[in-house]
């Protein structure tokens, strides 16, 4: 299906940002700029740049402009629901250590429907709270056919359009099922030091997998949160 014209716009400039044409912190063309570099509506260039905030990308600044952000914003492991923005509900994030190649656990093995023995490419972050204290430790694993494909998620560089944007242009796959397993156990000690618990407390721990339009996984994302942190609000009909 053919993307709008703001759409248009807006992939554009997430290309742009991705191939670092625009550092963080460095501002954009204004929406008068870009209306008169595509032929279109100053409103459809303030849609595009809209667009792009919702999504984390950039940020308005005033008497500035729309600027590219500097700090990253994912969402927490689950949290990505159809027709939610980037920044809804998401938390910056500190990314830990570089992204390696790794035998999975065999529950995440099992969700990626990988054989045992296989490795896949792992990438860890840790969410925060607004005060800078850690929210949640989340390792999210591709599968072998996925992260061959998307080399940038082997790097540590920051992927300014999202990971299922820059894997959806790399693969023209894209996730259309999530499946999410929610347990309680103790904290390992690495997750322990990375939240700053002491001894075994207990934890939330959040499997989401994200399956594509074939039903074929494209990621598996372990969500680790102290239980004291965790809360899970449903509204529905009765």
């Amino acid at each position: 299906m053919a993307l709008l014209k703001y759409e248009e716009i807006a992939e554009s400039l997430r290309s742009r940002i991705a191939a670092g044409e625009f550092a963080p912190g460095e501002t954009l063309p204004s929406g008068r700029d870009l209306a008169e570099q595509w032929g279109v509506s100053r409103a459809t260039a303030v849609k595009a740049m809209d667009v792009l905030r919702n999504d984390g990308v950039v940020e308005a600044r005033q008497g500035t402009g729309f600027v590219v952000t500097e700090t990253p914003v994912a969402r927490p492991a689950g949290g990505r629901r159809a027709g939610s923005a980037r920044v809804a509900g998401g938390m910056p994030f500190l990314r830990i250590g570089a992204p390696d190649w790794a035998e999975p656990p065999a529950h995440v093995a099992a969700a990626l429907r990988m054989e045992a023995g296989a490795e896949a490419l792992r990438r860890i972050r840790v969410l925060q709270l607004p005060d800078g204290s850690p929210h949640s430790y989340v390792q999210a694993w591709f599968p072998p056919e996925v992260a061959q494909a998307s080399p940038r998620l082997a790097q540590t560089a920051p992927i300014a359009e999202g990971t299922t944007r820059y894997v959806r242009r790399q693969t023209g796959r894209f996730p259309v099922e999530g499946v999410d397993v929610t347990t309680v156990r103790l904290a390992t000690e690495t997750e322990a030091l990375h939240l700053a618990l002491s001894g075994s407390a207990p934890v939330a721990v959040v499997l989401h997998t994200a399956l594509d339009q074939e039903g074929r996984p494209l990621v598996c994302e372990e969500g680790v949160t102290p239980g004291s942190l965790y809360e899970q609000v449903d509204t529905y009909a009765m």
